[in-house]
C-alpha cells in the first residue's frame, strides 16, 4: 500500500489510527454523523461576504477553504464589533483569524520522462488522507485515502473520481481503487448521497452518478462480490435522486424527479439550496442582479448546473450566449438520465447476486420504463441523435452536444440509433483534438472549443460499444495527440483542452486553467492501454 500524503494545506492531521479518544482540536469522519460545520457563509455571514465582495482573492474559493484560527462565532462576534470602528483592516482581519489553503501543486516531470510514468509519479502527490481534520474545517473526513483533481481543487470531487479510478487500475494501485469505492459507500451510508465534493458547502447537491460504474470497476477487479457488498448504498444513491417520485403528478417536478404529461418519470439536477454557491459567490450575485427573475431561482438554477459538471454550457441556457437565461432545473438531461439507467441496471444485477428476484424484477422494469422514455422524448429523429427534453416547454432542446453518447455508453441505444448518432458526432463535433464538448462557442468552458477528458471516454467507450471502433479511435488518438503535445510544450496535464487544433490548454469559466489532473491523467492512460505505445509519440 502506498504511504500516506498530506495536503499541502499548512493545517494538515497527523493520522492517528491508535488514538483512544478524539483531541479537542479535530474531529474524524467516525463523528461525522453527528457534526459537520456550518459552511462559511451560514458560520460568518457577515464576513464572508465582505471578503466575496471585496474579492481579497482573485479566486472565491480561496475564502471558502481558509481555515478558521478559532470559533467562527468568535470571529464573527469580533468582526461585528470591530468592522465600523476607524481603521479597520478587513484584510489583517482575516490574517489574523485564518489559514489560509494551499494549491494542489502537481510537479513538473522529470526530464525524458515519458507521460505514462510521469502520470504514475503524479498519483502519490495527488494522494490524501484526511480521517481528522481540523475542528473548524469545511473539509468532509474521510476513512480511506483518495485522489484529488490537482490545482483549487483539493477535496475529492464525485464524477472526476470514477475517471481517476480508471487511470488508478491501469496504473496497478487496485487497493485505493478499493479505497475510493469504500470512501463513497461511507459518504452515502452518511450523508445519504454522494456530494459535489466533500466539503460542507457541497452538501446541498450531487454531480453525475457514477457510484454504478465504480462498483463495477470494483467488480472487475474482484468479482461480483463486489455488486452484493455495495447494494445497500446503489439502493440509498437510488433513493435520493428519485425522492419524491412516488407522489408526484403528471406534469410536475420535485428536487430530482420529473413526470412528464404522459407519466414518464426522469430525472433532472437540482440544488437544494436557493442561494448563491459560496466558492462563486460574487459571480453568482452579479448573474442574478442581471436578471428579472426571482434571485432564488436563478441560483438554484446556477447550483443545479455546478451539479451536472457542466458548469457552464448551452445546455442550461435560454439564450445559448447569455448564462442570465440559465434554466438548468427545467432541463431532463440526457446524460443524467443514462446514468440512472446503468443505476438502475446495477441495482438489478446486484439483487441477482443475492438471489432476490422480486428486486431484480422491480429495477429491471425501472431501466426498461426509463429507456422506453429517453428513446420517445430524447430521440431527435430528424437530426438522428439524442437532446435534452425541456419539461415546461414540452419540447426538445435541439442542439448536438457531447451528452448525445451518453446512450451508446450505457448501452441502451438501438444499434441502428447509434450508428445515426455516430453520423452526426463525426459529422457535428468531431475536432482536430477530439470532441468538442457543444457546437456553441460562448466563453462558457463546457462549449466550444473545449473538450473534456471524461466525454472523450464516454465517446470512445460508447462508439466501441456499438462496433464504431473507427469514429472511436480518432476521437481517441486526436485527444491523446492534443495531450501529449501539451505535455512535451509545457510539462503539465490539464483538466481541459482546446480541440480546435490550436495545441493549448481549455478557457473560459471562472477560474484559471488548473494544472493535475485527475481525470485527464485517468482518461489518458486508458486511451494509451486502448490505442498502444505507439500513441506516446508525443512524449518527451
Amino acid at each position: 500500500m502506498r504511504p500516506l500524503h498530506f495536503t499541502s494545506l499548512s493545517f494538515a492531521v497527523v493520522l492517528c489510527t491508535a488514538c483512544s479518544s478524539q483531541s479537542p482540536a479535530t474531529w474524524s469522519y467516525a463523528d461525522a454523523q453527528d457534526r459537520a460545520n456550518s459552511p462559511p457563509d451560514q458560520a460568518y455571514p457577515e464576513l464572508f461576504e465582505a471578503v466575496q465582495r471585496g474579492q481579497l482573492f482573485t479566486d472565491q474559493k480561496h475564502f471558502v477553504d481558509a481555515l478558521p484560527n478559532r470559533d467562527p462565532a468568535r470571529i464573527r462576534a469580533d468582526y461585528l464589533a470591530r468592522r465600523d470602528s476607524a481603521g479597520f483592516d478587513l484584510k489583517a482581519f482575516v490574517k489574523d483569524n485564518f489559514t489560509e489553503s494551499g494549491q494542489a501543486e502537481s510537479p513538473a516531470p522529470k526530464p525524458g520522462a515519458p507521460i505514462r510514468e510521469h502520470i504514475d509519479n503524479l498519483w502519490p502527490v495527488l494522494s490524501r488522507t484526511y480521517r481528522e481534520v481540523p475542528q473548524y474545517s469545511s473539509l468532509l473526513p474521510l476513512p480511506q485515502p483518495y485522489v484529488v483533481p490537482g490545482g483549487r481543487f483539493r477535496e475529492m470531487y464525485y464524477w472526476d473520481s470514477y475517471f481517476t479510478m480508471l487511470g488508478l487500475e491501469q496504473s496497478g494501485d487496485k487497493a485505493q481503487v478499493r479505497q475510493m469505492v469504500d470512501n463513497f459507500a461511507y459518504i452515502i451510508d452518511t450523508y445519504g448521497h454522494i456530494p459535489n465534493g466533500n466539503r460542507t458547502y457541497y452538501l446541498s447537491r450531487s454531480q453525475p452518478p457514477f457510484f454504478a460504474y465504480m462498483v463495477e470497476l470494483q467488480a472487475h477487479i474482484e468479482g461480483d462480490q463486489a455488486y452484493s457488498r455495495y447494494l445497500p448504498q446503489l439502493q440509498k444513491e437510488y433513493a435520493y435522486w428519485m425522492a419524491g417520485a412516488q407522489t408526484l403528478k403528471p406534469g410536475a417536478a420535485t428536487q430530482h424527479v420529473v413526470k412528464l404529461a404522459d407519466g414518464s418519470v426522469l430525472n433532472r439536477y437540482w440544488d437544494a439550496s436557493p442561494t448563491p454557491r459560496q466558492e462563486s459567490w460574487l459571480q453568482d450575485v452579479k448573474t442574478a442582479g442581471q436578471m428579472d427573475r426571482p434571485k432564488q431561482e436563478v441560483w438554484r438554477d446556477l447550483r443545479a448546473g455546478a451539479e451536472s459538471g457542466w458548469d457552464f454550457s448551452s445546455r442550461w441556457l435560454g439564450d445559448s450566449k447569455d448564462l442570465t437565461t440559465i434554466r438548468t432545473t427545467s432541463v431532463v438531461p440526457v446524460d443524467l438520465n443514462s446514468l440512472m439507467y446503468h443505476l438502475e441496471r446495477t441495482i438489478a444485477k446486484g439483487c441477482e447476486t443475492v438471489q432476490n428476484l422480486p428486486c431484480v424484477q422491480n429495477y429491471g422494469q425501472r431501466a426498461d420504463q426509463r429507456q422506453r422514455a429517453i428513446e420517445q422524448h430524447m430521440w431527435k429523429a430528424d437530426g438522428g441523435y439524442y437532446v435534452d427534453y425541456d419539461w415546461q416547454l414540452n419540447q426538445q432542446r435541439p442542439n448536438l452536444t457531447a451528452a448525445t453518447l451518453f446512450p451508446l455508453y450505457t448501452g441502451l441505444a438501438s444499434a441502428e440509433r447509434a450508428g445515426r448518432t455516430a453520423d452526426a458526432v463525426r459529422s457535428g463535433l468531431l475536432r482536430p483534438g477530439g470532441i468538442a464538448t457543444t457546437q456553441v462557442s460562448n466563453g462558457q468552458q463546457w462549449d466550444e472549443p473545449n473538450g473534456w477528458a471524461p466525454l472523450q471516454w464516454v465517446a470512445v467507450e460508447g462508439l466501441s460499444r456499438y462496433g464504431q471502433a473507427a469514429l472511436a479511435e480518432q476521437i481517441g488518438t486526436r485527444f491523446l495527440q492534443q495531450v501529449q503535445n501539451l505535455y512535451r510544450d509545457e510539462d503539465k496535464l490539464v483538466e481541459k483542452y482546446d480541440v480546435s487544433g490550436a495545441g493549448q490548454g481549455g478557457g473560459g469559466g471562472e477560474y484559471e486553467l488548473q494544472d493535475g489532473f485527475g481525470w485527464t491523467n485517468g482518461v489518458t492512460l486508458k486511451l494509451l492501454e486502448k490505442y498502444g505505445v505507439s500513441a506516446e509519440s508525443g512524449s518527451h
